[in-house]
């Protein structure tokens, strides 16, 4: 089971989710989410997050454990890991208070500025109540047009079976 969630219906227009990410309403919606696929199936919740996604799905696991409604496990790809005020980059949340598993996916020639890979030690470092955790790292595919979107290895063009897979793989349980 898969929901796709996309901005709140207030959210369409600017500033779209600029500073929204990081606040009180955006976990609660997210929380409402959660409450509604566990009444539905009943099953493990894993927030998934790519780029801007991932400042989103890590901020909700800082703030609500499992016992209170927040994800079962937590999945960053494409990782933003630098970024200008006011919004906060991953790797500067209190990344401490994430005690579920978490995987990390990232292509080791992203191009787009925010997610080098050369800055994800940070990440990882700072992931430290987390019970597993892993970095799976992917190069070849393709890489077209503007290097932070999907068409570029940012959106693992050309790699998206394997990489899908392995993520797969690594949440279902054994």
């Amino acid at each position: 089971m898969v929901a796709v969630v996309d901005a709140p219906s207030d959210g369409q227009n600017t500033p779209y989710l600029r500073g929204f990410r990081q606040r009180p309403e955006h976990v609660a919606d997210i929380k409402a989410v959660i409450a509604w696929l566990k009444q539905q199936a009943n099953i493990p919740v894993w927030l998934v997050g790519t780029s801007r996604g991932t400042q989103s799905a890590a901020f909700i696991a800082t703030q609500l454990r499992p016992a209170d409604g927040g994800p079962d496990g937590l999945v960053l790809s494409s990782t933003i890991l630098t970024e200008k005020p006011p919004s906060r980059p991953v790797p500067e949340m209190p990344l401490d208070k994430i005690q579920i598993p978490t995987l990390v996916v990232h292509h080791k020639e992203d191009g787009c500025q925010l997610c080098k890979y050369r800055d994800l030690p940070l990440l990882m470092d700072r992931l430290t109540a987390v019970p597993r955790k892993e970095l799976f790292t992917f190069d070849g595919g393709k890489s077209q047009g503007d290097p932070c979107e999907a068409m570029a290895y940012h959106g693992f063009n050309g790699l998206e079976p394997e990489v899908v897979t392995k993520i797969a793989e690594w949440i279902t349980p054994r």
